[in-house]
């Protein structure tokens, strides 16, 4: 007996910042399961080569497509929103992903660095989930997906601009689940722990990163970005037909609480 409850075939799934990393991991989830899966990036030949290299993937049914799009840009999240709708006719799931971060003290950060780490991180998934969602409303369907992050559950030092982004990100995701919710779209996120990319793993590769987040960790594992993947499928499918407005954390077990140096068997 086959059970769709889960399926996400024939799906049109817009993933931005679909290049690398998370995004691309589950754009690939996406692709491997039958959707027609279109990934942006910042450039058009790396959204071009990433297309590619996904459409030739086993089991991918629908052939990929890649357009550039720097989020950060509302003309450009115009563009884009046009060219899928007149491609595919449809966005049945969005998944905001890209995100940028700059790490220093918060008495250095510049206006540069705000417009930059704000301006992708806030009001580019704002302005690509109100373009996306007009079209959604329209058809009294969709489902929207925003990637939080551990600084929604607490912030970290030194990197106060992109915690705020987050922070925002999160109540955008309720905000918008409450508005649209009677109208057919819902809107989740889920947000990712210490996950290792090609931009992190210089910095997981430090001992002293590993004897911190491991023991903080109940899994005692870094993820990986196809740790994503299947909470991405979850809410896209009708199997999470009665969730919106929720952030899902998939940190391996960080948020459930705090370690602390005490031995179990002195206790």
């Amino acid at each position: 007996m086959s059970d769709d409850v889960f399926s996400v075939a024939d799906q049109v799934v817009l993933v931005s910042g679909g290049t690398r990393g998370i995004g691309r991991a589950i754009a690939e989830g996406f692709a491997t399961r039958g959707a027609h899966v279109i990934v942006t990036g910042r450039t058009q030949e790396a959204a071009k080569t990433a297309a590619e290299q996904i459409s030739a993937l086993s089991g991918v049914k629908h052939p990929a497509a890649g357009l550039a799009c720097d989020v950060s840009r509302r003309p450009e999240i115009d563009r884009l929103v046009a060219d899928v709708i007149e491609k595919f006719g449809r966005v049945d799931t969005l998944l905001n992903v890209a995100g940028v971060n700059r790490r220093k003290p918060a008495e250095s950060f510049t206006e540069d660095d705000y417009e930059f780490i704000l301006g992708t991180n806030l009001k580019g998934a704002f302005f690509l989930s109100q373009a996306v969602g007009k079209h959604m409303l329209a058809r009294g369907q969709g489902s929207q997906i925003n990637v939080a992050s551990l600084n929604n559950y607490a912030p970290l030092k030194h990197v106060v601009l992109y915690a705020m982004s987050k922070a925002g990100l999160g109540h955008m995701t309720r905000v918008l689940a409450m508005e649209w919710g009677e109208r057919g779209v819902r809107v989740n996120a889920l947000a990712p722990g210490f996950i290792v990319t090609d931009l992190t793993r210089q910095l997981w590769a430090r001992p002293d990163m590993q004897a911190w987040g491991l023991p903080n960790t109940p899994l005692r594992r870094l993820g990986v970005p196809e740790d994503m993947v299947g909470t991405a499928l979850f809410l896209a499918s009708k199997a999470s037909a009665f969730m919106t407005g929720q952030v899902l954390f998939v940190d391996g077990g960080f948020s459930a609480g705090l370690a602390w140096p005490i031995d179990a068997q002195k206790t």
